[in-house]
């Protein structure tokens, strides 16, 4: 009791001048719940304490909101989008971006101004407004297509009124729709990002763990094939293996070979940084308790050394996004990838060098700020998983 109020005296000569008085039985009661959330932490799994890393990275949470955000409205692009890829409006090419005013009359009934074409000196076309209102329609009948590629509909969630386009982002040289193709061409784009990843997460994985594992000669001949595919310039080698697709080929088909052409340049980092882990994970204790128990090289390598390693796994895929899409998207701009009448964003991006004159439309180039903010999103979500895959650091 004596060493408990000379503590509770010298708790209130400290906090005294800030906090007025102070109630021993409340420090007391503090005391309690601090070490309970104490308790809390360090007796907490290694994946609570990495999402508990990881929500207190605001940037990082709000990366990869942005990603679902992405391939939310990739998934139902065709209900996002008001018009088709295809859609065209003879009458309004080369439309500026349209500003969506709200209100009308007071009323919420949004709309958009009518624009009229009209040429100057130059026989260059331009637009003025009419004044003229186009009203937009929600979840209205609209083209159709196939919601998810399987279900066929023609509800969108908005559409113009009329002969006049909503366009958000205006309209290309063939009067389409720049909005609606930045949406679909998200499709291609971002899937084939997935579909490469988990190819060379497959192909990383299992050599990367198998080369520090059994070490030998089979970590000789794995690193020895690491080092001639790295030695290899990526951009120089996916044009030569894109070259040779052929030019008759299916969308489909050569959406695969794209795809696969992808994933046999990118599993080679994720092998490396498995390699190093497994190598000090051999011979720790859990291991050699397996193997003195009996257990197969199979066994310890499925259920221990790859969840051990799953953080990291996760970590390099996230890292390893951006870059298979920019890989399609520089393979489609230098027109060796994906070619019209599919649409991505690197189709979309290689379409708008085509024109005369960039500066006289701008909004053409709007592709090029899709990407831009999806490769951040990634790379800050990509970043924060990293930090949070090593939990115990600050």
């Amino acid at each position: 009791m004596e060493d408990l109020a000379t503590r509770s005296q010298e708790l209130f000569e400290l906090y005294e001048g800030v906090a007025g008085t102070i109630d021993l039985e409340e420090d007391l009661e503090v005391e309690k719940v601090a070490g309970k959330s104490l308790e809390v932490i360090y007796g907490a799994s290694q994946w609570r304490l990495m999402w508990r890393k990881f929500i207190r990275n605001r940037v990082a949470v709000a990366g990869g909101a942005l990603i679902l955000l992405f391939y939310l409205v990739a998934a139902f692009g065709g209900f996002f989008a008001p018009y088709t890829a295809t859609t065209r409006f003879v009458k309004h090419i080369y439309l500026p971006p349209q500003s969506v005013h709200l209100f009308n009359e007071g009323k919420l009934r949004p709309y958009v101004y009518a624009y009229e074409a009209e040429y100057d000196a130059d026989l260059r076309k331009k637009y003025r407004l009419t004044g003229e209102k186009t009203f937009v329609r929600f979840f209205t009948h609209g083209d159709p297509y196939e919601l998810l590629g399987l279900f066929p509909t023609d509800v969108h969630i908005f559409v113009g009124e009329g002969d006049m386009p909503v366009s958000l982002l205006g309209t290309d040289r063939q009067g389409r729709d720049m909005f609606s193709r930045i949406l679909l061409g998200s499709q291609i784009s971002l899937t084939i990002g997935l579909v490469g990843v988990a190819m060379s997460l497959v192909l990383g994985t299992v050599l990367g763990v198998f080369s520090g594992y059994y070490g030998g000669w089979v970590d000789e001949i794995i690193q020895r094939l690491i080092e001639l595919i790295r030695a290899f310039p990526n951009v120089p080698m996916w044009m030569a293996l894109s070259a040779a697709i052929p030019l008759t080929w299916t969308i489909a088909q050569t959406y695969f070979a794209i795809s696969v052409i992808l994933s046999l340049f990118q599993w080679t980092w994720l092998a490396r940084q498995l390699r190093g882990q497994v190598l000090a994970l051999r011979n720790q204790d859990f291991v050699m308790a397996s193997k003195l128990a009996g257990a197969k090289d199979r066994w310890i390598i499925f259920r221990h050394l790859v969840p051990a390693t799953l953080g990291q796994i996760i970590v390099v895929s996230t890292l390893a996004m951006p870059s298979m899409i920019l890989a399609e998207t520089a393979l489609s701009y230098l027109g060796l990838g994906l070619r019209p009448p599919a649409t991505s964003w690197g189709v979309l991006i290689q379409e708008s060098q085509n024109y005369q004159s960039l500066a006289l439309y701008p909004w053409v180039f709007t592709p090029a700020a899709a990407v831009a903010i999806c490769i951040l999103a990634f790379s800050y979500l990509g970043d924060g998983l990293r930090d949070a895959v090593d939990p115990y650091t600050v």
